[in-house]
């Protein structure tokens, strides 16, 4: 009985020793990955090769390194060189042609009297032309102009469309990054904060005055922590790998949100009317499909075009020796000018199989630029609601996380006078951290679909930059120790 009565009084005993152990392990394992988390930035900010990165220094690297963007560059230079193509089958052609050849001439004539008379000659010929033709009357070749033009207009919006969807990629990585870094600093504040009520059910348990399912509540608060850290340091990672491919360089910090600086000027979006008729005027996505529609009617034209006359000015002049057998040793020289007609006549039914076809394709660009519209108008209403209602989303998720900082200080005076429990004062943290992290999502949330507005209106520019660049913070954070 006296053993039995010995083991029961060891085991508190024994469930605290296995309690402090499990968290000190816990404790290595939270600053294992704390330490990683902020050991990038230590090694980085010791290389003198590294600078700190804003979002204006990250849009010039990314605008030189983004390879979408080169890519479209280089299609833009590729398309501009299809007016001049074109252009030039309106312009006078003009060839020149030179000949030369080394003859033998073998001849046979019958003799009055029966014998054959042979003759062989060797001899030298050559000759020289030059032609010029100017079209006069070309209507499928002005439509092949008009065509081209509009090609050209299409892949310079495209150009134009890539650099404002590298403003909204670019924010979305930046942005990402910040957040995790704000992720990470929640849980560093939720972990210290749930090891002191640990600490302080340890104590409670050891006076006598608490019980174990307070230790054990603050362990597995504990334990969630160490895997939200965890979650944390794979996400700041991705974040930061995607940003650096995209600026194509090093970097050791990047300039954190100013909230002071949001909080009194922020994002004006406007009425979402001026925003829909800006876009319409200056959107890149339109104007490459107004210019597909445009290209769509330019090819009927020169679709039509072929059952119409075609009527040029052709002049030759040539130069020849020994050119004909008959003249051998003889030179000659020759010029002409006059006008040529050709008039299509019938081809089978191919140039009405190809009007048709045309525009079946004239009638597809235009039902799609229909559906653009209709689809950029949801997208900027989408992200001007964004701006708007997620304000308002800012200023409720501020004032729920001001009434759960109180929330948190009165459930822990309450648990010091004995009305609340450890589970009370838990709940009460965790309300916190999940109001502090959702109005840091809300934060971000509002500036990326402000980017993204301007981006779908094709109005993001070094100024609309400098504004989002006046959002962040001066001075750069520094690793806590």
């Amino acid at each position: 009985m006296t053993s039995w009565l010995a083991r029961t009084k060891a085991l508190p005993a024994r469930a605290e020793a296995f309690a402090w152990a499990r968290a000190t392990s816990l404790a290595w394992v939270l600053a294992l990955v704390l330490a990683l988390t902020f050991a990038p930035e230590a090694q980085a900010q010791t290389s003198p090769s590294m600078a700190a990165l804003s979002l204006e220094s990250a849009w010039r690297a990314a605008l030189a390194n983004d390879p979408t963007l080169r890519a479209a560059r280089a299609a833009a230079l590729s398309g501009q060189e299809q007016v001049p193509q074109a252009r030039s089958q309106l312009l006078p052609q003009v060839s020149l042609s030179l000949g030369a050849a080394e003859n033998k001439l073998d001849t046979t004539t019958p003799d009055p009297s029966g014998a054959p008379f042979e003759r062989k000659q060797r001899y030298s010929s050559n000759t020289a032309s030059i032609s010029v033709r100017q079209p006069l009357f070309q209507f499928a070749q002005r439509a092949t102009l008009r065509l081209a033009e509009a090609q050209v207009a299409e892949t310079d919006a495209v150009l134009v469309q890539a650099r404002q969807e590298l403003a909204s990629r670019l924010a979305q990585a930046y942005f990402e990054l910040l957040l995790a870094d704000d992720q990470i600093a929640l849980v560093r504040a939720q972990t210290s904060a749930h090891t002191t009520q640990f600490d302080a059910a340890k104590k409670s348990l050891a006076a006598g005055s608490g019980v174990r399912t307070d230790i054990d509540e603050a362990q597995a608060r504990l334990d969630l922590d160490a895997a939200q850290a965890l979650e944390g340091q794979q996400q700041r990672t991705l974040s930061r790998r995607r940003l650096q491919q995209l600026v194509g360089q090093a970097f050791a910090e990047i300039r954190p949100l100013d909230v002071q600086l949001l909080h009194r000027n922020p994002p004006q979006p406007g009425e979402f009317g001026g925003w829909l008729a800006l876009a319409e005027q200056q959107s890149p996505e339109l104007w490459a499909v107004r210019a597909r529609s445009d290209a769509a009617r330019a090819a009927v034209d020169r679709a039509r075009a072929r059952h119409m006359p075609t009527l040029d000015v052709v002049g030759q002049a040539g130069r020849g020796t020994s050119d004909d057998v008959n003249r051998i040793y003889g030179r000659t020289n020759s010029f002409s000018l006059g006008l040529q007609l050709t008039l299509p006549l019938y081809s089978g039914g191919a140039i009405d199989s190809g009007v048709r076809q045309a525009l079946a394709e004239q009638t597809r660009a235009d039902e799609a630029l229909a559906a653009l519209r209709l689809d950029l108008e949801l997208r900027l209403y989408r992200e001007h609601r964004g701006v708007t209602e997620g304000l308002l989303r800012i200023k409720a998720l501020e004032q729920a996380v001001g009434s759960s900082e109180q929330a948190v200080q009165s459930s822990r005076r309450s648990y010091l006078a004995g009305i609340r429990t450890t589970l009370d004062v838990l709940n009460a943290e965790q309300q916190l951290a999940t109001t502090q992290r959702d109005l840091s999502q809300a934060r971000y949330a509002v500036l990326l679909s402000f980017v993204r507005l301007q981006s779908l209106a094709g109005v993001f520019d070094d100024t609309r930059l400098a504004q989002l660049d006046g959002w962040l913070s001066v001075s750069l954070p520094t690793a806590s120790p």
